[in-house]
C-alpha cells in the first residue's frame, strides 16, 4: 500500500479526531481517534520520531554523548526541515473510494507502534470491541520519516484545535516561594 494523502480532522459533535488516509490505488482508511487514545500516542510517537530522526542526524557524526538539549535542536532542526517540504496546501481528493475497512471508521483502541531497522516506522492500528458479537478490525501501515513527521504536524493541528494537548503536557509544581509556601496566591488557613 502506497499513501497518496493524509486527513486529520477534529470533529467536535463527535469529540474525536478522525483521520483519512488516501492511497494510490484508490483506497481509503478511516480512523477514529479518541483523547483516551491520544493521552498515550502522542508521547510515544513523539518519542519514536525523535529517536528515529536523531539516527539520521548521527548517521554522520557520534551523538551518544552530546547532551539532551543539543539532541532535541537536532531533531527540531530535522523536523522543520521535513515541514518546509512537505505539502499541507493540496486539498484531501474526496470522492468516492474504495473502503477496505467498510463504511464506518475504526475506533482505534490500541496502536502497535515498531520502528524498522530499514527506516520506516510500522503503525498497526486496531479496533478490540468490548462486545464479543464484534469482529475486530485492524489496520497496519509502514511511515518513511518525513510521511511521519507530516502526520505528527497533522495530529498537532487537531490536537490544538480540541484543546486536548493541555492535558498531554505533565503539569510542573509551582515553585515554592521565600517564604516556604507553595503558591503565595492561595489562602492559608491554620488550625
Amino acid at each position: 500500500m502506497q499513501i497518496h494523502q493524509m486527513s486529520v480532522t477534529y470533529l467536535p459533535e463527535q469529540d474525536r479526531i478522525l483521520m483519512r488516509i488516501n492511497t494510490v490505488e484508490g483506497e481509503e482508511m478511516r480512523m477514529w481517534l479518541t483523547r483516551r487514545l491520544m493521552v498515550g500516542l502522542w508521547p510515544l510517537l513523539t518519542k519514536l520520531l525523535t529517536e528515529h530522526l536523531l539516527k539520521l542526524e548521527s548517521a554522520g557524526a557520534s551523538l551518544s554523548g552530546a547532551n539532551p538539549e543539543l539532541k532535541k535542536m537536532l531533531a527540531d532542526f530535522r523536523k522543520e526541515e521535513f515541514l518546509q517540504h512537505a505539502d499541507f496546501d493540496t486539498p484531501y481528493k474526496e470522492g468516492q473510494p474504495r473502503l477496505p475497512l467498510g463504511e464506518d471508521p475504526l475506533l482505534v483502541t490500541d496502536v502497535d507502534a515498531t520502528p524498522l531497522a530499514s527506516g520506516p516506522l510500522r503503525l498497526n492500528f486496531n479496533e478490540r470491541p468490548a462486545h464479543g458479537d464484534t469482529k475486530p478490525r485492524s489496520f497496519q501501515m509502514e511511515m518513511q520519516p518525513k510521511l511521519m513527521q507530516g502526520l505528527m504536524h497533522l495530529l498537532d493541528q487537531a490536537l490544538l484545535q480540541s484543546q486536548w494537548r493541555e492535558s498531554f503536557v505533565p503539569a510542573t509544581p509551582p515553585e515554592p516561594s521565600e517564604s516556604g509556601d507553595a503558591d503565595p496566591s492561595r489562602p492559608r488557613y491554620l488550625n
